[in-house]
């Protein structure tokens, strides 16, 4: 039991709160596509990439054996994946942890899992993403590789490029349109306008969540944008992301022709990014993870809430 703790730490399993809402939300999406196809959210937009590339039939499912089981494969992968990307990000940067002092008390560093063990733990989570895609369908399966690229190269990306927060969006924001194409195998701008939330959003809090680091990462020769421009001009751009965040749920609900409850869930959702920049100040991060932690986790539960909701009651 101990060493089953010891792992999900070195993950942060609690931090699956982020992007998990967001894959619901795309499959849910879904799902009440192929309940309801001739009462869409503007599907003149939909593509069928299993059907144009030849890799089989579209995944028009409807009996709730086989939704029940692509929803729980859709949250293997979520997990499997995620878990891949923070084992090999432990892996990667054991050595700059070390010399953090805010990072010193991980697993690794301290000696409780070896860096043989995180790597080996990183492949077998990789092996059992890309084993639980084959049950989806072959879109899923094939795109597999392509998805674990991105999730794991973040972590060199800190090492040439300010830019970093932006890949670390880019690999959460994975989550609405990967489960969308698990239970479709098609293409929609619908769930894209999700994950481009997605993208703005954790880049977003990323940055902030990157204050913490700006002396150590400079002292290391580390790439952040807090570290490249100051901590007032992140927390600007900080801000602007958010704002693209919020206008990127504001188009998906214009597209989508969601209903008030939705609207409703954007205003928790806006509310949230309002009240983290208003407690974090370049000269104050005492807030920083209640910001980071607590702010993010309500909005994305809570949004995903009202977003699922508005579409059981209006699709």
């Amino acid at each position: 039991m101990t060493t089953l703790k010891n792992y999900l730490s070195l993950v942060k399993f609690s931090h699956t709160i982020f992007a998990m809402p967001f894959a619901l939300i795309g499959f849910f999406l879904g799902y009440f596509y192929i309940r309801q196809p001739l009462d869409p959210f503007n599907y003149t937009h939909q593509w069928n990439l299993n059907r144009t590339i030849g890799w089989g039939p579209d995944s028009n499912i409807v009996s709730w054996r086989e939704t029940g089981l692509k929803f729980l494969l859709v949250l293997l992968c979520m997990v499997f994946a995620r878990s891949a990307a923070m084992a090999f990000n432990r892996y990667l940067d054991r050595h700059f942890d070390a010399l953090n002092p805010r990072t010193a008390i991980r697993e690794i560093p301290k000696g409780i899992i070896t860096p043989k063990n995180a790597l080996t733990f990183t492949i077998i989570n990789c092996i059992l993403f890309v084993t639980a895609t084959w049950f989806i369908n072959n879109i899923c399966f094939f795109l597999s590789p392509v998805a674990l690229s991105v999730v794991l190269g973040y972590s060199y990306t800190k090492r040439f490029t300010p830019l970093c927060h932006l890949i670390l969006g880019l690999g959460l924001s994975l989550a609405p349109i990967g489960a969308y194409l698990a239970i479709t195998g098609q293409f929609n701008w619908l769930p894209v306008l999700f994950s481009l939330a997605v993208i703005f959003w954790v880049s977003g809090f990323d940055i902030i969540y990157a204050l913490q680091d700006v002396e150590f990462d400079r002292s290391q020769n580390l790439y952040s944008i807090p570290a490249a421009v100051g901590k007032v001009k992140a927390l600007r751009i900080s801000e602007l992301l958010h704002l693209m965040s919020a206008a990127s749920v504001v188009g998906a609900g214009v597209l989508g022709h969601f209903g008030w409850i939705y609207w409703l869930g954007i205003m928790v959702f806006g509310g949230c990014l309002i009240y983290q920049h208003s407690i974090v100040k370049p000269e104050d991060l005492r807030r920083v993870n209640i910001a980071f932690m607590t702010a993010n986790g309500i909005a994305s539960v809570v949004f995903a809430l009202f977003v699922i909701t508005d579409l059981y009651i209006n699709k």
